[in-house]
């Protein structure tokens, strides 16, 4: 979904180019991501981590547009009873999908030490969050693929709703942003680039939840965004699950963001549907868990220093040609990278750096992973346990 996704324009059917390293790979596809939001990337664009996707990401061109100007909104009276919301340890989901207006907030899917966060839908709108194989649409005679029933491919969205834990988000540092009171709550409005609006608001003392939209139109506007303040509700703590263990971490590596069917961060989120199993990243020294005012990695670099991250995934939806029961590793420019395939070759794992490590210690760690039954979730393990 938003910024940030490390995606790039071209798959490949084996390996990436060596010429490039991890860091250029996750900076064009960054890029190119910028561009998706506008509304300028060209259509079959392909999405992808190191380990790039197979097929490609459905990615139809909108028409650029500006973001609107914050306009204050008082809404409604407070609630007579606040939410009541658990005092749940970091790796947990506190609330569960649900619909308010013309939006749709899925489960929240990635979890981390500061926040939670879910994928948020527009009716008719097309979110471009998983593979689309070529059987899936059929051809036009001009050769181009007519958008899904009931959508509007040229005017694509992406939106993510982010549940900060008490403390954790400084709205001071929203820069650009309107205060408002909606439903008896402190909010603030914000624009965001490119193309898009954002909206912040108090759902608890000193909590804070944040709603990011990329569109290239007026639609959802702030109006839109604010039926989510009196729609969001506390549900039942549930951890953050992995369906792996990790034997082996250098020594201060904590867990810092992970993904429960995604991968860990915000990329988990622009590839909510693509099938991925779970993943998570460790860092030395973790990151600020307080001033936040976005989630980890939402800067240029998108990546967290010091950082190890561990995807797994089906080896069929990556672009590394699976060689089942071995390790390769590759040494580039940049940090290397290792995957690990399971025996028999269904299951990928991947272990990637921005710290520095070697290949040696890279090598050691992934194959230290220990994959449960990827599809008995039973068998998962809660993150703060996995290693």
């Amino acid at each position: 979904m938003s910024q940030l996704h490390e995606i790039v324009a071209a798959v490949t059917v084996d390996e990436p180019p060596m010429s490039r390293s991890v860091d250029q790979i996750v900076a064009a596809g960054r890029k190119a991501e910028r561009r998706r939001r506008a509304g300028f990337a060209s259509a079959g664009a392909a999405g992808l981590v190191v380990a790039v996707v197979a097929g490609t990401f459905a990615l139809t061109p909108g028409a650029p547009g500006t973001a609107e100007p914050p306009t204050t909104i008082v809404a409604g009276a407070a609630p007579e009873t606040a939410a009541t919301w658990s005092d749940a340890p970091p790796f947990s989901f506190t609330f569960r999908a649900f619909d308010a207006g013309p939006l749709r907030v899925q489960d929240p899917v990635v979890a981390s030490t500061a926040y939670q966060i879910a994928a948020v839908y527009l009716d008719g709108r097309v979110t471009h969050d998983r593979p689309v194989e070529d059987s899936e649409a059929p051809v036009r005679r001009n050769g181009k693929r007519p958008p899904a029933a009931g959508t509007d491919s040229t005017r694509p969205f992406s939106g993510y709703l982010t549940l900060y834990r008490p403390g954790a988000f400084d709205p001071a540092g929203i820069v650009g942003g309107t205060a408002s009171t909606i439903a008896g709550r402190q909010a603030v409005e914000s624009a965001v680039e490119p193309a898009g609006r954002q909206l912040a608001w108090e759902y608890a003392d000193d909590a804070w939840a944040v709603v990011t939209a990329y569109t290239s139109t007026s639609e959802p506007s702030i109006a839109d965004l604010s039926a989510l303040v009196t729609a969001l509700e506390p549900s039942p703590a549930t951890p953050a699950t992995l369906p792996f263990r990790v034997g082996y971490l250098p020594a201060g590596h904590a867990p810092v963001e992970a993904g429960t069917h995604a991968l860990p961060g915000l990329i988990g989120i622009s590839q909510a549907r693509a099938g991925n199993y779970g993943g998570v990243t460790y860092a030395d020294p973790s990151p600020a868990t307080t001033g936040l005012n976005a989630p980890y990695g939402d800067n240029e670099a998108g990546t967290i220093p010091g950082s190890v991250s561990i995807y797994v995934m089906p080896a069929s939806a990556s672009n590394q040609r699976a060689k089942a029961g071995k390790t390769k590793c590759h040494q580039v420019s940049g940090d290397p990278f290792c995957n690990r395939w399971t025996a028999d070759g269904a299951v990928q794992v991947q272990v990637l750096s921005t710290g520095g490590l070697s290949v040696a210690e890279l090598t050691r760690i992934v194959e230290s992973v220990e994959v449960t039954d990827v599809n008995d979730e039973n068998t998962w393990v809660p993150v703060l346990q996995a290693r």
